[in-house]
């Protein structure tokens, strides 16, 4: 039983209601070991092996949760903190959910730069960010605010252009626009609260230490062969390692087995290389995590 059965205190974390990055967060916290309900009709959802409770937002409601300490925590894309405001802490820039916040226009149109907008209507669900950017680059447009399918305005009259979120831009295509300024990349993030119990913070840096662990394992190949004892120092040349291979010896003389991580766009190459000096039965593993 974990000390935190014995405490009634649990960390309290925002997730989105819906979508990818509902789904990422989830199956974060289920790696993590702190695993919480899939179910977006579920209001919240106490997790039984850490003391966690995730409630389920509107993305847009996130940061202002977390700002006003209804939640300790809150994983949101960056547009959203940006865009919403909110004196929130930003704890980790997770690697999911990534996607851009683009200005876009109709197909036919020849775009001459950031002054094709000038006298033009724009429509966004982010006009904050937008305003900030039109009045850094001295553009004089019209921001119209819209609460869902952007994408579809130009097209009905309602603006001559749109600002919003582009992933592969089949959308934009679908409503005959072309994407034609990048303003800002975007991830999800976990943010907090300021101001937080010391306990939490503890509980909170003991979770971030585990999102690490998963992340760390993302995108790398755990390798193991044999090969002659007196080729380890060429192994450890074509794959040092975190802080160099793991050395077993074998039962049969000479030789040596090896243990190591790569990276897994480099995994190919490592392993002709590791068979151009000698290694035999190469055994290619996925990690489950990598604690530092």
């Amino acid at each position: 039983m974990g000390l935190f059965l014995f405490n009634m205190e649990k960390i309290r974390i925002a997730l989105q209601s819906k979508g990818r990055l509902n789904l990422e967060s989830v199956n974060l916290l289920k790696e993590a070991g702190a695993p919480v309900a899939e179910s977006s009709r579920k209001f919240r959802s106490s997790s039984a092996t850490f003391p966690l409770e995730a409630i389920y937002l509107r993305d847009d409601d996130i940061s202002k949760a977390v700002a006003m300490g209804a939640a300790d925590l809150g994983i949101v894309g960056l547009n959203e903190v940006e865009e919403r405001g909110g004196d929130v802490e930003v704890l980790y820039h997770l690697g999911f959910g990534r996607c851009r916040l683009s200005l876009a226009i109709p197909k036919e149109q020849e775009y001459t730069g950031l002054q094709y907008f000038n006298g033009k209507i724009v429509a966004t669900s982010y006009p904050k960010i937008l305003e900030r950017f039109f009045a850094k680059h001295g553009v004089d447009a019209t921001i119209r605010t819209i609460a869902g399918s952007v994408e579809v305005t130009p097209s009905v009259g309602i603006s001559d252009a749109i600002f919003d979120i582009v992933g592969s831009g089949l959308t934009l295509g679908e409503n005959g626009l072309k994407e034609v300024e990048k303003i800002l990349d975007s991830e999800a993030l976990l943010i907090a609260n300021r101001d937080l119990s010391s306990w939490k913070a503890k509980k909170i840096t003991l979770l971030l230490s585990r999102f690490e662990a998963v992340r760390a394992s993302k995108g790398r190949k755990y390798l193991m062969f044999n090969i002659l004892t007196s080729k380890v120092g060429q192994v450890t040349e074509i794959t040092p390692g975190m802080r160099g291979p793991t050395l077993f010896p074998l039962s049969r003389e000479g030789w040596s087995s090896i243990h190591v991580v790569v990276e897994e766009e480099q995994l190919w190459s490592k392993i002709e290389s590791l068979r151009e000096i000698g290694a035999e039965g190469i055994l290619v593993l996925s990690p489950e995590m990598v604690i530092p």
